[in-house]
């Protein structure tokens, strides 16, 4: 196997031919027949006993050569590639130029990393949130723990109150007439969730298991059902039932149950310190985020569009992958939302732009400041990825290569001493305003909202530069060999972890 020709056909753009010997491919067509031979059937010859010579005489000479060719043109392509010293993004274009006994050849067509230029880099200004932590988000984080610690007990001794869920049955009527969706048995609803229009929730406190009675209210006149928007309606009601809900005392038996910590104080100065972490992160995240909206302005290069289309491609594979996770599939979800598989490739192409654009600049950072990643980095990265998709190490190997590792390590190595020499313009985050208070003309839901629209899982914004340890992992088996039935032939994908059943 060998490089024959290379010439540049373009900005970014190569032309290579290359080979395969004659000693390979009858090795490759061989190995192709004693598969295939079980299955053919050759008149006066038992299945499968038929001499290779005799199959090609009745089948014709290349019979065995489409698949002899998938065989070997991959190792061929990717020994020609390392001998021409070309860095190639994309997926190629190959075409066979010549096949017969003495061996093939193909000619690809492939693109290569453009030459970038980047300057100012070091002494970027961004903003970076100052963050801090207020005793009413320690209090509201240390509520919600309390409250999912709550029991719930039924009420018998008392009327229903703010707070509590009622089960009941009712029914609507506008001038006597009942209307779509004003009507249920044995509804749960929490008093004073806001759930159902203004006034009726309120009619139902003071009320006690087993009452009858009417709520009267009126639709909001800006109420999305037209029909009942303004009107006055009457629901007859039954209370079935009511139920508290019995929360524990916060006291240092709470952060016991709860917490791996003796005294509440304790536990709510852990609360604190992970509230400032989260919020530590997020604002890191996002500082790192202007920063490499800053270094794409300072990119100069011409990038090839094939750039674009793969990073876009694994963009799409990334969000299947997510959907699969919440038990859907990327098919269903463009049904289910009327889009088509180009409609998403434009949503996400943006961002695949923007993560092209980062990662050249980073590497090209990395290599003018000669940064470097050691053995043990690379060796410690492996680790972090098999715990952090429970693979065994050396399968992780197996499917990722070192030199991928490194790349990814490198350009990280490059984003923390951009972030180091950032200047930082602190921003203080305004503290948030507590909701305002409903008001009877916002409210525009029934009191039943039947066949409600479900929420549709939105595409998650990823971070510009994204590096091996944060890369979900591709399904096993995804890695095919390029085939060569057509004119043009994949470079095969890269093989990673394989997703934990």
């Amino acid at each position: 196997m060998a490089l024959t020709k290379k010439e540049a056909a373009g900005t970014n753009r190569f032309e290579i031919t290359f080979s395969v010997d004659k000693e390979t491919f009858d090795k490759a067509v061989s190995d192709v027949f004693n598969k295939k031979k079980g299955s053919i059937t050759v008149p006066g010859f038992r299945r499968g006993k038929a001499p290779r010579h005799i199959v090609e005489q009745m089948y014709g000479k290349g019979v065995f050569y489409e698949d002899a060719i998938n065989e070997v043109m991959p190792a061929a392509y990717e020994a020609a590639i390392k001998e021409a010293e070309l860095d190639v993004v994309g997926q190629p274009e190959i075409d066979i130029d010549k096949i017969d006994e003495n061996g093939a050849s193909f000619k690809a067509t492939v693109y290569v990393k453009p030459e970038v230029k980047i300057e100012g880099y070091l002494g970027i200004e961004a903003e970076k949130e100052a963050v801090s932590v207020s005793d009413d988000e320690v209090d509201a984080e240390v509520k919600r723990v309390q409250e999912r610690n709550g029991r719930t007990v039924e009420v018998t001794d008392r009327p229903a109150a703010n707070g509590d869920t009622v089960n009941l049955d009712y029914k609507g009527t506008v001038d006597g007439v009942a209307f779509d969706g004003g009507a249920a048995e044995k509804y749960d609803l929490r008093l004073g969730s806001g759930s159902f229009i203004p006034g009726f929730e309120d009619q139902i406190v003071g009320k006690k298991m087993g009452d009858a009675f009417d709520v009267k209210v009126t639709f909001p006149a800006d109420y999305h059902a037209k029909e009942l928007a303004g009107k006055d309606a009457v629901f007859a009601c039954k209370l079935n039932g009511i139920k508290t809900t019995e929360l524990p005392a916060l006291d240092d038996e709470f952060a016991k149950d709860v917490s791996e910590f003796d005294t509440l104080a304790e536990y709510k100065a852990d609360v604190r310190a992970n509230i400032q972490k989260r919020k530590e992160q997020s604002a890191d995240a996002a500082f790192e985020n202007a920063l490499s909206e800053k270094l794409i302005d300072l990119v100069k290069a011409d990038v090839p569009e094939p750039m674009f289309k793969a990073e876009t491609e694994n963009y799409v594979r990334d969000y299947d992958t997510r959907l699969r996770q919440q038990g859907l599939d990327l098919s269903t979800y463009l049904k289910y939302t009327g889009q088509t598989l180009d409609d998403l490739r434009k949503q996400m192409r943006p961002m695949a732009e923007k993560q092209v654009k980062v990662r050249l600049a980073l590497e090209t950072i990395a290599a003018i400041e000669k940064l470097t990643v050691s053995d043990d980095k690379v060796e410690e990265e492996y680790k972090n990825i098999s715990d952090a998709y429970n693979v065994p190490v050396e399968q992780v190997k197996n499917m990722v290569e070192a030199e991928d590792i490194r790349r990814d390590l490198l350009v990280k190595a490059a984003m923390d001493l951009v972030k180091e020499k950032a200047v930082v313009k602190t921003e203080k985050k305004p503290a948030a305003k507590k909701p305002a208070a409903k008001t009877a003309a916002k409210k525009t839901e029934e009191p039943k909202a039947d066949g409600a629209a479900e929420k549709k899982p939105a595409a998650k914004k990823p971070t510009a530069a994204k590096t091996a340890a944060e890369k979900k992992p591709a399904d096993e088996g995804a890695a095919k060999k390029p085939a060569a039935k057509t004119a043009t032939a994949k470079k095969p994908a890269a093989k990673k972890p394989a997703d934990k059943e």
